[in-house]
């Protein structure tokens, strides 16, 4: 588990995602559709098509992960 700093928002994207975006393709959705910085260091959840998959990416300051 990866610790994540208090004060943290989660920034969940309405609809779904297709799960074989990258790292760098979901970024881009943040900056596009949600109009926020992905390097912020708050977590940002997208949902799969069916609902049981989900990917969370996180800036922690240094690179670009999912928790």
């Amino acid at each position: 588990m990866i610790p994540v700093p208090s004060g943290t928002q989660v920034w969940l994207a309405a609809g779904h995602t297709d799960m074989r975006k990258g790292f760098n393709s979901l970024a881009l959705m943040v900056q596009e559709v949600l109009k926020r910085d992905p390097h912020c260091g708050h977590l940002f959840v997208f949902r799969g098509r069916q609902g049981n998959l989900v990917r969370i990416i996180w800036h922690d300051g240094h690179t670009l992960r999912t928790p």
